[in-house]
């Protein structure tokens, strides 16, 4: 058995590229629009990672609402710096839900409210403002 990716739909493709691709790092690998299911597959991975763990982000064209299913806890991503990763999101306009406090970790959450968990990589940095003061944001 392999594992081969995570599926999360979508509402708008362009604010959820732009989350993932542009503000978190990852890179669309393929795509694949189906009109007799009227639906567009687009698969996502860190780079260098194609074809190991992707993220397949699906959107359906009938518009329908997704309500925010607690059965889906979250995508996780090991991260180099935590307090970089997280400066570079909040300039980019992501609301740290979850602000790295304990220098390890760190929550966020995308345009269709998916939690995304970044993770210190090696283990937690030492504690630094403002990230020690900063308070919870929303859910995460």
């Amino acid at each position: 058995m392999r594992y081969l990716h995570t599926m999360v739909r979508v509402t708008d493709v362009d604010r959820s590229l732009d989350f993932y691709c542009n503000k978190l790092g990852l890179k669309e690998v393929r795509r694949k629009d189906v009109p007799a299911g009227r639906y567009t597959l687009i698969f996502l991975a860190p780079p260098g990672q194609e074809g190991v763990a992707e993220i397949e982000l699906t959107h359906n064209w009938d518009p329908e609402p997704y309500d925010e299913g607690r059965n889906f806890g979250h995508l996780a991503f090991e991260v180099d710096d935590i307090y970089a990763t997280c400066e570079r999101l909040m300039a980019g306009g992501v609301t740290i839900n979850r602000p790295p406090r304990d220098g390890y970790m760190a929550f966020v959450r995308s345009p269709d409210n998916i939690s995304v968990e970044l993770l210190q990589k090696g283990g937690p940095k030492p504690p630094q403002e403002p990230w020690s003061s900063l308070p919870n944001t929303g859910k995460w």
